[in-house]
C-alpha cells in the first residue's frame, strides 16, 4: 500500500519561510518575559491520564489524545473499560502539566515563582483558520502570589510582547469569575446552576442581551431572577461599571474584589508600552473550571477573536499538594499570531546577509576545500552562508533560492588546466 505524504489531519508540516517567522516571534517571546522575570521551564508532552481527566479542563477534557499502555500492560483482549488499555495522554495545555510541575519540584522554585513555557499541545479539535490539533502554546505564570501584582504583571508582560510583534489597537477584556459569581446570587440563581447560567452569558457577543434573556427564561430559570440579572448587566452600560457593581452587589461580594480590579486596571493602563485598550467586560466568561478570580482575554479585530487568555486559578496545585498555592497565568494564542503575521506578509527584522555558493559538481577535494573556507570566513563576519553543489536546472535553483531570501548568489566552477 503507498504512503500518504499528507499530515495527518489538523497537523501540518512547516516551510522555511514560516519557520523563520516563527523562530523570530519564539525569541522575541523568550526576550520579553525573561526581562520581566520569568524562567524558562519545560514539563513533558504526555501527562497521567487522571491528572487530564480531573475535572479542571473543561471542554478540553473531551478533546484528549489518550494513549495506549505499552508492551506487557497492553492486554486488549481482556479489557473491559477504557482504563484497562489507557494510562496517560498527550497534554492539551501547559496549566494543568505546570502544576503538576510546582508539586513535584516546589522545593527547589523560588517564591513566587514567575515561569515561562512553551511547547506543543493537542487536542482533538475541528481544524479551522488559526486553529490546529498540534499546536504551540506560550504561557507565563506566576505561582505563590496572591496580590493583584501577579495580574498585572501577567497583562503588561503579555501587551509588551504584542507591541515589539508590531500590534496595537487590540482590546484586552478584564473580568472575575468572583464577579460572576455575586451577580448569579445577586439575582437570585441557585449556586448549583451558575455555570449553566455562564454557558448562556458567554454568548453575549453572538446573540445579543435579548437573546442570553430568551435561552434563560428557555432553560427553565425564574423570570425574576433572569429579569434582574439582565437588568444588572443593563445598568452596567449606563455609567463606571465597578462602581455600579460595588454599589449593587455590597454584602453579595468581598470588600476587596472591586478595588483590586480597579488597581489593576490603572496600573496596567498607566505601565502600557503600546496602544491598546484595557476595558472591564462583566460578560466574559472563559470556559475553563479552574479559574477562581480574575480572568482576561486579548481579542483582535485581524482574527475576529481571541489571540490570548487567562486568569486565576488558586485551587488547583491543591489537587496535587492538599494546599492551595496562588497561581495566576496568561496564554498567548501563538499559531494565531503566526496566522495573522504571515497573511500580513510579515518580514523579520535584521536578518544576517543570505548568501549561496553554488559548486560545479565534480570539483576536487583542494578546490572544494577553499570554497568552504570562504563560507567560514564569511559566516564569522555574520553572514548567513549556503554551500551546495549546482544543479542541472540552475535557473529554477537560483529561483528557489532568492525567494528564501539569498540575496547574493556566488558559483564556483572547477578550474581548467
Amino acid at each position: 500500500m503507498a504512503m500518504t505524504k499528507k499530515p495527518v489531519t489538523g497537523m501540518k508540516d512547516i516551510l522555511p519561510a514560516e519557520m523563520q517567522v516563527r523562530d523570530y516571534v519564539i525569541g522575541q517571546i523568550q526576550e520579553t518575559y525573561k526581562s520581566f522575570g520569568f524562567s524558562h521551564i519545560e514539563t513533558p508532552c504526555m501527562e497521567s491520564i487522571g491528572n487530564l481527566s480531573s475535572k479542571q479542563g473543561g471542554e478540553n477534557e473531551k478533546l484528549i489524545f489518550k494513549v495506549l499502555k505499552r508492551g506487557e500492560k497492553l492486554h486488549i483482549p481482556e479489557a473491559q473499560t477504557e482504563a484497562d488499555v489507557v494510562d496517560c495522554g498527550m497534554r492539551y495545555d501547559l496549566t494543568v502539566p505546570l502544576s503538576r510541575y510546582y508539586a513535584n519540584n516546589s522545593a527547589n522554585l523560588p517564591s513566587p515563582f514567575k515561569a515561562l513555557q512553551m511547547g506543543n499541545v493537542w487536542r482533538a479539535d475541528r481544524p479551522q483558520r488559526g486553529r490546529f490539533r498540534q499546536f504551540m502554546q506560550c504561557d507565563i505564570d506566576i505561582l505563590g502570589d496572591p496580590t493583584c501584582l501577579a495580574e498585572i504583571e501577567l497583562m503588561s508582560a503579555t501587551t509588551t510582547l504584542l507591541g515589539k510583534l508590531g500590534f496595537s489597537g487590540f482590546r484586552v477584556c478584564f473580568n472575575d469569575r468572583r464577579v460572576l459569581k455575586a451577580m448569579a446570587a445577586y439575582s437570585g440563581f441557585s449556586e448549583a446552576d451558575y455555570d449553566k447560567v455562564f454557558i448562556i452569558l458567554d454568548k453575549m457577543d453572538k446573540i445579543g442581551r435579548d437573546g442570553v434573556a430568551a435561552e434563560l427564561s428557555e432553560s427553565g430559570f425564574p423570570q425574576e431572577a433572569v429579569d434582574r440579572y439582565l437588568g444588572l448587566f443593563g445598568a452596567l452600560e449606563q455609567g463606571d461599571g465597578l462602581s455600579v457593581l460595588e454599589k449593587e452587589l455590597s454584602g453579595v461580594i468581598g470588600e476587596d474584589v472591586i478595588p483590586g480590579m480597579r488597581t489593576i486596571l490603572e496600573s496596567v493602563r498607566a505601565a502600557a508600552s503600546c496602544e491598546f485598550s484595557l476595558v472591564f467586560d462583566p460578560t466574559l466568561v472563559r470556559g475553563m473550571s479552574y479559574y477562581t478570580g480574575s480572568i482576561f482575554e486579548i481579542k483582535m479585530e485581524e482574527l475576529g477573536g481571541s489571540v490570548a487568555g487567562g486568569g486565576r486559578y488558586d485551587e488547583m496545585i491543591g489537587r496535587f499538594t492538599g494546599m492551595n498555592t496562588p497561581a495566576c497565568g496568561f496564554s498567548i494564542g501563538f499559531e494565531r499570531i503566526i496566522t495573522i503575521l504571515m497573511e500580513k506578509g510579515f518580514q523579520v527584522p535584521k536578518q544576517p546577509v543570505k548568501k549561496a555558493f553554488l559548486m560545479e559538481k565534480g570539483m576536487p577535494a583542494a578546490e572544494m576545500v577553499k570554497v568552504l573556507e570562504r563560507a567560514g570566513e564569511e559566516r564569522r563576519a555574520g553572514a548567513q552562508v549556503l554551500v551546495a553543489h549546482m544543479n542541472k536546472n540552475k535557473k529554477f535553483q537560483k529561483e528557489q533560492l532568492q525567494k528564501e531570501g539569498y540575496g547574493e548568489i556566488l558559483e564556483f566552477f572547477k578550474e581548467k588546466h
